[in-house]
């Protein structure tokens, strides 16, 4: 799947390089899609990677911190963009965000295995934000973009009822609100218009569901975990 991924984009960032000299950054650029973005309503879709993060907050400070392993992930999903005034755009973009998270708990006595927890998350993400964007010059117009958003983790282990002393299993909340900012800039060629950006996102409440032993190993020093992440992503109109 992440190789099929990677080919769809460098296909597709081959097909637009063709484009960028002569009708994106040219001294005298001809003025591709001039009224697309006076248009109340249009749609696109997005594809990207993404890197997960956790913050952890401890009750007591603990000897060794958790050992957190990141590692990249991938992002599909629409776009439905609804234009308010000329500068500012309200954004709605639900995907699916795929990533793996390697939690080393050090405290743990035991093996490797004992101490390992691979955190799989498959999240159906649901943000809605507001773009800011500057004035169009020729073919290129940067924006900022900011706002709130929910995901649903569809492999958080909400419902299991073994935990990490009695069945090794690492179990989070299913739902997650977070807020968001980044920026990116829109190129508009002659047929489509194509959006690079990056987001920063980052958990407003605490994730983890802690073990039904309050003196675990695991959990039992973890105060909050919150996620952080950061979004790169390439948008189609």
């Amino acid at each position: 799947m992440k190789k099929l991924f990677l080919y769809i984009l460098l296909v597709t960032g081959l097909c637009a390089h063709a484009q960028f000299g002569t009708q994106v950054f040219s001294k005298d650029p001809i003025v591709n899609l001039e009224n697309f973005d006076k248009q109340r309503v249009h749609w696109g879709y997005f594809l990207g990677f993404n890197s997960y993060d956790f913050k952890f907050d401890y009750i007591n400070d603990p000897k060794v911190d958790i050992e957190l392993k990141k590692s990249t992930g991938f992002n599909v999903g629409l776009v439905g963009n609804l234009r308010l005034f000329e500068y500012l755009d309200l954004r709605f973009e639900p995907g699916l965000y795929y990533t793996q998270r390697d939690l080393t708990f050090h405290n743990v006595e035991g093996t490797t295995a004992d101490k390992l927890r691979e955190v799989k998350s498959t999240y159906l993400h649901f943000p809605l934000l507001l773009k800011f964007s500057s004035k169009r010059t020729g073919n290129v117009r940067p924006y900022l973009v900011g706002g709130v958003s929910r995901s649903l983790n569809l492999s958080s282990n909400f419902n299991v009822k073994d935990d990490n002393m009695t069945g090794a299993r690492f179990r989070m909340k299913k739902w997650t609100n977070y807020y968001e900012i980044g920026a990116g800039v829109d190129l508009y060629f002659e047929f489509f218009k194509f959006s690079p950006s990056i987001r920063g996102v980052f958990s407003l409440n605490d994730e983890i569901i802690r073990d039904n032993d309050p003196n675990s190993p695991y959990t039992g020093n973890i105060e909050s975990m919150k996620t952080r992440g950061i979004f790169i992503n390439f948008t189609f109109h």
